[in-house]
């Protein structure tokens, strides 16, 4: 997948209005992301993503492995999109969605290995709903009703 195909991919899922706020939600989903695993496993995790976006997880982030906990991340997602909360959790869970479509297996275990889930409410595990639920795909197609008639 190109750098067109992934923005376009993302836009028309989240629904965004333009390139400008798409590029925005997977800058601010992938940087944050960077900041909280170690830089090696964001190098793991940018090497089978396009050049410009494979950059918003290395090149872009100065300081990796820094500790914080999931509501902390959805409000840098947030502050940077510049969206509400729930909006901002929501396009982080799409976009990692696709993110895993496009990794290896192994380097989206290792993702979620760096990101505890625990019982309680602000938990890691909300960053993959969407790919816990079946996929972006599967996912639409039950809050529809179902596939193409």
């Amino acid at each position: 997948m190109n750098y067109d195909e992934f923005t376009g991919t993302v836009q028309h899922r989240l629904e965004l209005p333009g390139t400008g706020e798409t590029v925005r939600a997977i800058r601010a989903t992938l940087m944050t992301v960077g900041q909280r695993i170690p830089a090696g496993n964001a190098e793991d995790l940018a090497a089978s993503l396009p050049m410009e976006i494979d950059w918003y997880l290395t090149g872009a982030v100065h300081d990796h492995g820094q500790r914080f906990d999931w509501a902390e991340f959805v409000e840098r997602v947030s502050e940077i999109e510049g969206v509400d909360r729930p909006d901002a959790a929501y396009h982080a869970q799409v976009i990692v969605d696709l993110v895993g479509t496009l990794v290896p297996p192994s380097d989206l275990q290792q993702l979620r290995d760096q990101l505890p889930e625990g019982e309680d409410d602000e938990n890691w595990g909300k960053l993959f709903a969407v790919i816990d639920d079946g996929g972006w795909g599967d996912a639409q197609e039950a809050q529809t009703g179902g596939g193409p008639q």
